[in-house]
């Protein structure tokens, strides 16, 4: 689990600080972020609404030579397409009607820095021309001015939709998304990384439990199964508002599946079988799921059948290596190696 928690970053919410990559598909794109955010390249992080892009993309200017100057996030789907441009680019004094003064735009705003430009497949086709000419030119001109400004500035984008699909319907210009997109970072939704579920909810938890000190806070194992279980179509998003939502109405410290207030309770993931159903020892459990598995011809089959029974076992016996390894029934050495080799501690 990485906790990406600055105190540089104090101003914006617990889950844009909260780096909880678990689920050893979050983590296989540590890698990679590692190695591209000290590099220039654009980067293209592409994931569905509250899956954390914003994140992304703080981490990667905090691994870069410019985690001293400013991250700048502004949201390409909250301005109307008349205003968009001025807050981009700036505007000179008697650009258009009631502009009494010069402003910089969030460009200028980042120079030096990073800016974050969110859901940029919102933004009008009639900027995405302007865009590009300023990520080719590196140089901003304002609305109303003829005078280049200088840029020094490192653009992340995001979207939650498909670009390349949107480039073949003409909705995105072609040239812009392959200036973009040196490097792509896909981010999976929150039901296709189960194992961060509940690193996340106890971050939450900890973050909105102290503000309601001295009360401790936890966890119902019923709470625990409903959060792992839940198909999270809000993501990360959604959990933190459960979490939040929790916290304050809970009885007596101990947080219950009512109190989650999860709508429908819609579970993705088929309840798991009892160990001993009916006197059925565990290799007659596991024999069908080995059949099935072999259909599949997975990679490394084996390798990854091991990382995922640990990781689960692990993050469900709330990262207790001692627990881990009595549910397992191996030692806590055993428990150790495989940790260290899954990249888990």
């Amino acid at each position: 689990m990485l906790a990406f928690d600055s105190d540089k970053h104090h101003s914006v919410g617990p889950r844009a600080r909260a780096f909880v990559f678990s689920d050893p598909q979050s983590r296989a794109l540590i890698p990679l972020i590692e190695k591209t955010a000290p590099s220039e390249a654009n980067i293209l992080v592409i994931g569905e609404t509250g899956t954390g892009k914003e994140l992304v993309a703080r981490y990667v200017h905090s691994l870069s030579d410019r985690a001293q100057g400013a991250f700048i996030a502004v949201n390409c789907g909250a301005f109307s397409e008349s205003l968009i441009e001025g807050e981009l680019f700036g505007t000179e004094k008697g650009a258009y009607t009631g502009a009494h003064l010069a402003r910089p735009g969030w460009f200028e705003a980042a120079n030096g820095g990073t800016l974050f430009l969110d859901e940029i497949g919102e933004m009008p086709l009639s900027l995405q021309v302007k865009l590009l000419r300023v990520l080719q030119e590196r140089e901003v001109v304002r609305l109303g001015s003829r005078t280049p400004i200088p840029l020094d500035v490192r653009v992340i984008a995001a979207t939650n939709v498909d670009l390349h699909r949107s480039v073949a319907n003409g909705l995105f210009r072609p040239d812009l998304y392959y200036r973009l997109q040196v490097v792509t970072l896909p981010l999976l939704p929150l039901r296709e990384r189960r194992a961060d579920i509940l690193p996340l909810a106890r971050h939450f938890l900890q973050v909105y439990g102290d503000k309601i000190q001295p009360r401790r806070l936890e966890l119902g194992p019923a709470a625990e199964e409903a959060l792992y279980r839940h198909d999270w179509p809000g993501n990360i998003r959604e959990l933190e508002n459960a979490i939040f939502r929790a916290t304050l109405v809970c009885q007596d410290g101990m947080i219950q599946v009512p109190d989650l207030g999860l709508s429908g309770m819609a579970y993705g993931a088929p309840a798991l079988a009892p160990l001993d159903p009916e006197g059925a020892v565990l290799e007659d459990i596991v024999r069908p799921l080995v059949d099935t598995l072999l259909r599949g011809e997975h990679d490394a089959m084996l390798d990854r059948l091991v990382g995922a029974v640990v990781t689960e076992t692990f993050n469900r016996c709330a990262s207790n290596q001692i627990k881990t390894a009595a549910a397992l029934g191996v030692t806590r050495n055993v428990v150790r190696t495989h940790l260290k080799n899954f990249g888990l501690i």
